[in-house]
Formats: structure tokens, sequence, C-alpha cells
């Protein structure tokens, strides 16, 4: 029976390798960007410290400097479980993003992939108590991603998150393994409740772009929102909702219609 572990140690391996061995060739291919991947990647002997290096650099600011983020950030990426998440995060852009044919490409350009990984930082201090240190990591994710994730929700392993542009997701949301969400999706409360009052997306889902789910409804697993759609209750696992507010407009005959990116359905 193989060992989860060192299945996960095997994909992160796998992940940082391909990162590498492109940046060498990238490095040969386009002396100007020597000096960059060098910085970023080459001078690194592992995915942990390269990510920490990257994020810490594109998030600082005078009140934040890079050192200070680096040492945080240092701190979490050290925790192989994080790393495993990363590394299944830029296994998922590279499978179902058509725009990407690099491993190096999510790590080094897309603000989805980063603005995830910033958020497992803040997410982690909010698990410590060190809560005022994680909305800082939120605020400056906002500021220079576009993307508002608060450090509370909780977010599994295996998404694509493309574009990103306008992503928000509430405090008490839940988003499971192998999600795709695409650009200006918001997982919202509806005004003023108070408590578990965001969505829950369960496994496999599929967010268009421009979807808006509001409230502490369950998206079930498999199911896919169509773009633009304004989802307020909630949507059975493998169905097909679209409009505003969204209706049921059919089912899906695959498991996971995140990892198909098909966002074609007929209208009944």
């Amino acid at each position: 029976m193989n060992n989860p572990v060192d299945n996960n140690q095997a994909i992160t391996n796998k992940v940082w390798l391909h990162i590498f061995q492109e940046a060498q060739t990238m490095a040969q291919k386009e002396p100007a960007l020597a000096s960059y991947l060098q910085d970023t990647i080459l001078d690194h002997d592992n995915m942990g410290n390269a990510l920490s290096f990257h994020l810490s650099t594109k998030l600082a600011s005078t009140a934040t400097p890079v050192q200070m983020l680096r040492d945080i950030m240092d701190r979490v990426f050290a925790d192989p479980k994080i790393i495993s998440c990363a590394a299944k995060d830029i296994q998922a852009t590279v499978d179902r993003d058509s725009a990407c044919d690099l491993y190096s490409s999510p790590f080094l350009y897309f603000k989805g992939f980063l603005a995830l990984q910033a958020y497992r930082v803040a997410h982690h201090l909010w698990l410590q108590d060190e809560r005022s240190l994680a909305r800082l990591i939120q605020y400056r994710i906002s500021l220079k991603l576009a993307v508002d994730i608060h450090p509370a929700a909780v977010i599994g392993c295996g998404l694509m998150i493309d574009h990103a542009t306008g992503l928000v997701i509430g405090e008490t949301a839940v988003v499971e393994d192998s999600v795709s969400i695409m650009q200006s999706v918001t997982l919202g409360g509806t005004g003023k409740v108070s408590g578990d009052r965001h969505p829950k997306i369960r496994r496999g889902v599929l967010l268009g772009p421009g979807a808006k789910i509001l409230g502490n409804i369950e998206i079930g697993e498999g199911a896919m929102v169509a773009a633009s759609s304004v989802v307020l209750k909630a949507v059975e696992p493998h169905a097909i909702v679209a409009g505003v507010p969204a209706k049921v407009v059919g089912h899906v005959d695959i498991d996971e219609p995140s990892k198909v990116m098909d966002h074609y359905f007929k209208c009944p």
C-alpha cells in the first residue's frame, strides 16, 4: 500500500525538478532572464526556499520588508504538507490551463497560484493565533495581486485559479481539493449575518468567470457554476447551474468538471 507521505514527496520532487530544469534551459535560451531565474529558482535547493524568496520579494513594502516576510515564509514553507499542496496546485494548473505549457510558469508568473500560496502562509499564521500578522499578509496579497482570501478560509490542494483578478473568498468559506476557479469569482456572505456564513465548495467543482456564490450554501461535488451566475441556494452534486438567480440547467457526465475545464453547456 502506498504511503501518502511518500507520494506527496514524490509529487513535490517531480514538480520542483521540472521547474529547475526549465529555468536552466530558459537562462541559456534567454540570457536577459538569467539573473532573474538565478535569484528566483536556481539559487535554491528546494521549492519551499524558492517560493519563500519569490513571494516575499513580490509582497514586500517599506512597512513589510523582504527579510521580515522571508523569515515568516521560511518557517511556514518548511512544512512538507504545505509545499505538497503548492506542488499539486502547479500540477493542476499545467494539466488544466491551455495557456500553461511549463511548470515554471505558474511559479514565476501566475498570480492565481502565487496568491493561493501566500494565502497558505496567512492561513498557517491564523491557525497559530498570529492573526494580526495573517491579516497583514492578506492585505499585501489584496494590494499586490488583486485577490482577497480571508486567512480563516479553508482551502484544499490541487486547485487551479485562472487569471484570479477580483477573486474574493470569505472567512468561513471552504474549498475542497481539485476545484477550478476562474476570475472575478466571489464566495461571499449575504450581508450582516454573522457566524458560519460563506459557501462550501466540494471536490471537483468548476466555478466559471464572474460567478457569485453567496451564503452558507453547499456546491455539491463535481458541480459546475456557469459564468456570471448568482447562486443563492445549494447545488446538488454534478448539477450545472446558470443564471441570475442560478437555476439547474443540466448535469455533468464526468466526476470532476474542474479537471476538464469545459464551460460549454446546452440550454434546456
